[in-house]
């Protein structure tokens, strides 16, 4: 038996790189970049190996792995891997003008569709039931799913994150009927808002086949390469989960790369309320940072062209990355991108497309690859291109700027190279050391969380013990996730009055933050 002990590692896995960074507190031992591999895993394997050879440190001393990845989120863009699913909605005789899936995207919805059924169910706001459910109905139709091998459900019940016993209820009897059912209670993942909170349940449920594969591979990767510790997963909002949380919540996932990103700035430039910009190979997302976490987006959000309300991140993609292909001598660059193959593709490493790195290199900015395939580049060329790049981004900057005037904006990512200090308008522009692995530093600096989002009647409970409560339950969340109970924070808290309910009734949103706990163990190298 041996012991491990403090380090992190933090892996990203984006569309052109995987990044690796290992970490002894805030002290960043070692780092590196490799191309992302079609098989993402072996990636994260090359990754993993390089970053340990580099620092020279046994591998019983990480207490700790965290991957980004996005496998979840290119598994609903393109459409692959998904489950069929079956939708149980809670809530006759309501609910029944909108049925689930729909405004999906028409490909979407088929390829995940496995039936829809509803019955009676849920409740009303203030914990009255608006119709018990059919339990001997249920049990026909779980039967019927066992038949046909349609393993993957969701249950949606009408104010369900209030009052989760008959979400609850339904899960029982459908695992009593088959132990093989994946069941998604959308309690577990969105917040109020019946239709956004089953859009996301229903892609959750979708993914957990893919989910289970993904994590066995990742544990897989681990043991390989001889590390023995405790594996976590990057999530939305700039926190981690256990990779068995993620394993049955994958939806959890999905803007993780960004959301790295945007922490390892605040992380390593110190400043926590700022405009990121992280410019990778495919894209740049553009962010703003507030009190050092991502802010999150206001309204419901898309993923893969579906309204759910998950806690995401408010960000602005666009196509402007490393490997974004250079056209018209230098008037257009991306949004399409030679992605991982840069180094198959480019001109600086002997291929035949001009991309943006190359366009860096010929302007001096970079050194990969080979200056001298670039030397003879158009000088205009450069220049047009150098400047469309600027408009881009400033554009990108306007969108999530809150006030004029000016602003901080932190430079991360590869292609952080791509742009000069000095050419956006109205900044103050820092590019920290490590800037190229700001998410993988961001992965392995990530924070657990708790939230509270609850509706109270202000008539009943007065607003302070309201809040106490929400801040309670949020805390205490964020310790049942992992994290060190002494330094758990309140980062977030909003109150929003829903004026066509009674009582006074106040829609209540908190989340709490703390340090997750990586304590040394017993752990046999395998």
């Amino acid at each position: 038996m041996t012991r491990y002990g403090q380090l992190r590692i933090g892996i990203d896995v984006g569309g052109t790189n995987t990044d690796a960074a290992l970490l002894d507190g805030a002290s960043i031992l070692a780092s590196c970049k490799t191309p992302t591999t079609e098989d993402v895993t072996a990636g994260i394997r090359i990754a993993l190996r390089q970053v340990m050879n580099a620092a020279a440190v046994e591998r019983t001393a990480v207490g700790a792995v965290m991957i980004g990845t996005t496998h979840f989120t290119n598994a609903v863009v393109e459409r692959r891997g998904l489950a069929r699913v079956a939708a149980i909605r809670l809530g006759l005789p309501a609910a029944t003008a909108l049925p689930p899936l729909t405004d999906w995207p028409d490909d979407l919805a088929a390829a995940v569709d496995g039936g829809c059924y509803m019955f009676g169910g849920g409740h009303e706001y203030d914990g009255r039931p608006i119709e018990k459910i059919d339990l001997a109905a249920l049990e026909r139709i779980a039967c019927t799913l066992a038949a046909d091998s349609r393993h993957d459900i969701e249950v949606t019940a009408i104010f369900s994150p209030l009052y989760a016993t008959g979400e609850n209820q339904t899960a029982e009897l459908l695992k009593s009927v088959d132990s093989r059912f994946r069941v998604t209670r959308s309690h577990e993942l969105g917040r109020l808002g019946i239709l956004e909170r089953e859009n996301a349940a229903i892609l959750n449920a979708a993914l957990r086949p893919l989910a289970a594969r993904t994590t066995a591979a990742f544990r897989r990767a681990l043991a390989e390469e001889h590390i023995d510790a405790p594996l976590y997963i990057s999530q939305n909002d700039g926190t981690v989960a256990h990779v068995d949380v993620v394993e049955r919540f994958p939806v959890s996932t999905f803007s993780a790369g960004p959301t790295n990103s945007m922490r390892g700035a605040a992380i390593l430039t110190g400043v926590d309320d700022a405009i990121v910009i992280d410019i990778g190979g495919t894209t740049s997302d553009v962010g703003m940072l507030l009190g050092g976490f991502p802010r999150e987006a206001p309204v419901a959000t898309q993923l893969g062209g579906v309204r759910t309300n998950l806690r995401m991140p408010d960000i602005v993609s666009v196509g402007l990355g490393g490997g974004s292909i250079v056209r018209d001598g230098g008037e257009s660059i991306g949004p399409d991108s030679v992605g991982f193959r840069l180094r198959e593709r480019a001109l600086v490493f002997g291929g035949d497309t001009l991309t943006a790195t190359d366009i860096a290199v010929a302007a001096g900015r970079s050194q990969i690859g080979d200056p001298a395939r670039v030397k003879d580049l158009d000088s205009n060329v450069v220049t047009r291109a150098l400047h469309r790049m600027s408009e881009i981004l400033d554009d990108a900057v306007d969108r999530v700027r809150t006030s004029r005037g000016s602003s901080t904006v932190i430079l991360v990512g590869g292609g952080a190279v791509l742009i000069d200090a000095d050419q956006l308008s109205g900044a103050d522009i820092r590019c920290p050391d490590h800037a190229g692995v700001a998410n993988a530093v961001g992965a392995a600096s990530a924070q657990v969380a708790g939230e509270c989002d609850h509706i109270y009647a202000y008539t009943r409970t007065p607003r302070a013990e309201a809040l106490r409560q929400a801040q309670a339950l949020a805390i205490a969340r964020a310790v049942d996730a992992g994290a060190e109970p002494g330094s758990v924070e309140i980062v977030d808290s909003d109150e929003t009055p829903l004026s066509y309910l009674p009582n006074e009734a106040m829609r209540v949103r908190v989340k709490a933050v703390g340090r997750l706990i990586i304590a040394a163990g017993d752990g046999e190298l395998k």
